[in-house]
């Protein structure tokens, strides 16, 4: 069993910052994949970050802006967000994809909501 524990999502204003934490627990092992989507009202999940083997990846309208890291030691990832837009308001899922026999299999946390507003 896994479990992803997500905190530090809240009401923030434009231009602001936020650090999201996502603690893994569990059976946590042959570890593919850690990172975070979100999803706003209306629209389709997406992928906001996440780091593999091969390094840190980004979607397009967060470079710069958001940064993605890992502890192994804690297996807890985390995405500080800074020069927070209205845009991004959403909520932000921590999710982790293991290497299993039979494929990939994707775990995802309970979901914090990150609104940016005046």
């Amino acid at each position: 069993q896994v479990q992803l524990v997500e905190s530090g999502g809240g009401l923030v204003q434009p231009g602001g910052s936020l650090r999201l934490s996502c603690a893994a627990s569990g059976s946590i092992f042959s570890i593919n994949a850690m990172g975070w989507y979100r999803q706003a009202p209306g629209k389709q999940r997406e992928m906001v970050a996440a780091i593999t083997a091969d390094g840190k990846n980004y979607e397009d309208s967060v470079k710069g802006r958001f940064t993605i890291s890992r502890d192994n030691a804690k297996n807890t990832v985390y995405l500080q967000m800074n020069s927070l837009k209205s845009e991004d308001t959403a909520v932000y899922y921590c999710n982790l994809k293991l290497v299993r026999p039979y494929g990939l299999v994707d775990y995802w946390g309970q979901g914090t909501q990150v609104t940016v507003s005046s």
